[in-house]
């Protein structure tokens, strides 16, 4: 399992019973965790600390319960600043875990010793855009909702990083990436990050067990003559770490020659020591 261990301004305190205790910078949010279905450890006084909690409904979705908390606060993991606020469907904005593909994509690229164009798409409000163009990368980004992209572009305000070549692109991606295609242009990286399900803005439906396998060949298409890598993540329990390393390994090395890892990836406990499943990425990195 790939771990997210190096942040400062995040923690999961504690989980169990289907929920999780997390410590985003000063604020303490309780919010549902499917994976966590072990006990909880600690007493309840100690989770009663927390600022905000989010319910789920019996009907489907749920509400926030704000105790103590701003309508909106910041983080900070190395040298990216993330702007966070409770949101509809228990999200705060960021995704903490995958601070370790933000550590991967950082070291690709300084260490490509070349101008690196990289494609995010499925980009949401802009971590690994961020973490690309802060290792000095040009970006485009990609994302169907104007909403998350406006996000993004704080994220990078907030970062340091507006004056980055930073494309940001509100649209469907694969509609992106087929105009791409008939463009001839071409990226040395390219990461993905797509929902369970999804819409795109002109009602396009998404359905990753479906989908992403068409989509990954389509994407390949805009690799470069001589690419970096590929980065695939999914929150899906209905793919495998070793499903995602089989699809990039009959499309990306088919291309081009290289290696494919994956993993797990997770969060720590700080209570119990133990690792909070959070998903999953697969990495093909290209041979040089």
């Amino acid at each position: 399992m790939w771990i997210a261990n190096e942040w400062t301004d995040y923690e999961v305190l504690d989980c169990g019973g289907g929920e999780k205790l997390e410590r985003w910078g000063d604020k303490l949010l309780q919010r549902p965790d499917p994976q966590a279905i072990w006990p909880r450890t600690e007493e309840d006084r100690f989770w009663n600390r927390a600022n905000a909690v989010y319910h789920r409904s019996s009907s489907g979705g749920g509400k926030w319960e704000i105790r103590r908390l701003p309508e909106q606060w910041a983080i900070s993991y190395k040298e990216l600043t993330f702007q966070l606020k409770p949101m509809a469907f228990k999200h705060t904005g960021l995704f903490p875990e995958q601070a370790v593909n933000w550590n991967f994509i950082m070291e690709q690229v300084r260490g490509a010793g070349r101008p690196v164009n990289v494609l995010n798409l499925f980009a949401y409000t802009g971590g690994a855009t961020l973490a690309a163009a802060a290792a000095g990368a040009s970006v485009c980004h990609v994302d169907a909702s104007k909403g998350m992209t406006q996000w993004a572009r704080e994220n990078a305000a907030s970062s340091g990083l507006e004056g980055r070549p930073i494309r940001w692109i509100v649209d469907d991606c694969k509609k992106f990436v087929q105009r791409e295609i008939r463009r001839g242009r071409k990226y040395d990286a390219i990461i993905m990050d797509p929902p369970s399900y999804g819409r795109g803005p002109g009602g396009e439906t998404w359905k990753i067990e479906e989908d992403v396998a068409d989509f990954v060949a389509l994407t390949m298409q805009l690799l470069s003559d001589h690419p970096l890598f590929v980065l695939i993540s999914s929150y899906s329990t209905g793919l495998a770490p070793s499903v995602m390393a089989y699809l990039l390994g009959t499309t990306a090395v088919a291309r081009h020659p290289g290696r494919v890892e994956a993993q797990e990836i997770g969060l720590p406990v700080t209570s119990t020591g133990l690792v909070l499943p959070c998903g999953s990425s697969a990495r093909y990195i290209a041979a040089r």
